[in-house]
């Protein structure tokens, strides 16, 4: 089971939380807002390694927090609020 450490909560259960998305990098080669926005919301890698994350706790402090963890292994390395 996939255990995530909340920054207020302690750590909890992944069916506590909401993944909310990975921090995607947006070209700056992109100069239509509009093509920039979708590029940003919908064109991301699926990255293998250590990634930042954003994640809800919704069962518990009700909080977002980010957490950088490794996609290959499923290991947190740091929560910050």
């Amino acid at each position: 089971m996939l255990w995530v450490e909340c920054p207020n909560c302690g750590s909890r259960p992944f069916e506590e939380y909401r993944y909310g998305n990975v921090f995607p990098v947006t070209p700056d080669s992109i100069t239509d807002p509009d093509a920039r926005n979708v590029d940003y919301a919908w064109m991301q890698d699926n990255i293998e390694g250590p990634t930042l994350e954003r994640w809800f706790h919704e069962a518990g402090c009700r909080r977002w927090f980010t957490a950088k963890r490794d996609t290959t292994t499923d290991v947190f390395f740091a929560v910050d609020d």
